[in-house]
């Protein structure tokens, strides 16, 4: 049963979230200061074990969070300026209502020459609300980054379109209703819901066969990210 659970909520976007921080945390040398900015319950923090981690969020969503070293606004981080080799932005500032403010304290306390890793959505569902507010492009982001002083090393898709689009099959599998009361009134929707039973079983495999297919090949000829990524440094 375990296993069958674990087939069903395989997430693609994770896998590859997983995969790309952990080459990121493995370039950082030992004994390094690293800011998980926005932390939550701090699921990566593992692989920063060999650096001098430290964690900064709010705590005010509804939902578990580890301890953090600082429970203040990223807008008004309480350390010195410079103070970190590195920073964690992960899929983090679509919940910030006043982003440029929190980029410009990122850069002041980022050290000269230090690195930013940074995700983010693109497309993805009203989530932790009420504290939900924006999905960034490409362009948006280079906007904001490069306003904030920050030099852009790279920027590209989390995953591929595969991912995407599995996503989009996961929600429709979700959400499409099977109440023939909730899809119409009267005789159609008791018509219409067992064509909505057979389009959830679809979606829902289909969905998994292109996460599946998502971890083998990363495919951004067309289409779009469901995230983007960008490592991101303070000029020395």
């Amino acid at each position: 049963m375990q296993s069958l659970r674990n087939i069903f909520n395989f997430n693609s976007s994770r896998y590859r979230l997983y995969h790309e921080i952990s080459q990121f945390a493995a370039t950082i040398p030992s004994g390094s200061i690293v800011l998980d900015a926005g932390a939550g319950d701090q699921p990566y923090r593992s692989l920063f074990d060999h650096t001098i981690y430290e964690s900064a969020d709010f705590e005010k969503v509804d939902k578990g969070y580890a301890s953090s070293t600082y429970v203040c606004d990223l807008a008004q981080i309480p350390t010195e300026d410079s103070r970190f080799d590195y920073i964690i932005f992960n899929q983090v500032m679509e919940h910030l209502p006043e982003p440029e403010k929190v980029l410009m304290e990122l850069f002041r306390v980022l050290k000269p020459g230090g690195k930013l890793y940074y995700t983010g959505p693109l497309f993805y569902e009203e989530h932790e609300q009420p504290y939900d507010f924006f999905r960034y492009t490409q362009y948006g982001l280079k906007h904001l980054f490069t306003k904030a002083g920050f030099r852009i090393d790279k920027m590209e898709w989390l995953e591929g379109y595969l991912g995407t689009a599995a996503y989009q099959l996961n929600t429709l599998a979700k959400y499409l209703p099977l109440s023939p009361n909730d899809i119409s009134r009267g005789i159609s929707g008791y018509l219409l819901a067992p064509f909505f039973l057979v389009m959830k079983i679809f979606f829902t495999l289909s969905s998994l066969l292109l996460h599946r297919l998502e971890t083998k090949y990363k495919y951004t000829k067309k289409g779009f990210p469901k995230n983007y990524i960008s490592i991101l440094s303070k000029p020395a």
